[in-house]
């Protein structure tokens, strides 16, 4: 440490309190596998036109999650297995509904968020407590323990895995959905995969910034990144970096402010696509000047 940081007291403010406190070591590296895992995948949503969808899903593994602190208390394990077990329950079950009902897949996906939103937090209000409830809708990022890190990490590792071996499948999903299936017999293995890695990033986010503010660090860095680049590879490391950016500074200003943690982080991420929105490369001042560009570079 130069004194000169010492003197200016930048080190105190910005430094030591990621590394001098244990609770705050583990939030950092929470928050980074949660920005390499989440953020590439809403690049995906993003391009798909699932955004919302990703939000419904997000709601739809609250009651799965319920279930299992239900059984088993705020026991990680069961949690997570009932978060991913009710997402793609709620996946598949909207998408049956679409293709033998006259209802859309938007609808139903809207009528399951609806009552597994409901049902999740009956579940948890009756069974437990308001410090309970708060735990599930709002995540506890400064009290992840070493399970909760693994499990972050390991899906973290798992998604970049999974999104660098159906790369080029999801992008031409995106682009071209029938040329796809029409050359590939994996486009239903890529449509299905993306799902399963949607599902299961969620229930990551979940854990550290709980049910309503998970999808948040999935679709926000995607959509701001958009606003600046156009190829995909772009894309998805620019939606990482700007995550990875608001969660460092949503850790020190929720440390220093004494405010909670996960809305700070959101909050952060919004106030970055707010102001991208007017000053992006790709936004509404420049795009008013130089004509709207929608295409993309794979």
């Amino acid at each position: 440490m130069t004194p000169e940081i010492a003197d200016t007291g930048l080190w105190a403010l910005l430094i030591a309190p990621l590394t001098e406190f244990g609770f705050m070591r583990r939030a950092l590296v929470g928050c980074v596998a949660l920005s390499l895992s989440c953020a590439p995948v809403g690049v995906f949503l993003l391009l798909r036109r699932m955004s919302l969808t990703g939000d419904a899903m997000a709601h739809a593994i609250l009651p799965g999650a319920a279930i299992g602190y239900l059984l088993s208390g705020l026991s990680l394990t069961a949690m997570t297995l009932g978060g991913v077990a009710a997402g793609l329950l709620v996946a598949v079950g909207s998408g049956l509904v679409a293709r033998s009902t006259v209802l859309r897949e938007d609808a139903s996906l809207a009528a399951f968020y609806l009552l597994s939103l409901a049902l999740g937090v009956l579940i948890v209000s009756t069974r437990g407590s308001s410090v309970d409830l708060l735990h599930v809708l709002f995540g506890t990022v400064l009290a992840l323990n070493d399970a909760a890190l693994t499990l972050l990490v390991g899906i973290a590792v798992a998604t970049l895995a999974a999104l660098a071996l159906m790369y080029r499948p999801l992008v031409l999903e995106c682009l071209d959905p029938q040329f796809l299936r029409s050359v590939s017999r994996f486009s239903a293995l890529a449509h299905y995969g993306f799902l399963v890695l949607v599902v299961i990033c969620l229930v990551a986010g979940f854990h550290a910034l709980g049910t309503l503010m998970a999808v948040g660090i999935m679709v926000l860095p995607a959509a701001t990144a958009r606003l600046w680049v156009r190829g995909v590879p772009a894309l998805m490391a620019l939606a990482a970096a700007l995550a990875l950016a608001a969660c460092v500074a949503g850790l020190l200003i929720s440390y220093h402010a004494d405010w909670p943690t996960s809305p700070t982080i959101v909050l952060n991420l919004g106030a970055v696509y707010l102001v991208s929105l007017l000053v992006g490369r790709h936004g509404a001042w420049r795009s008013g000047q130089h004509g709207r560009q929608r295409h993309l570079r794979a």
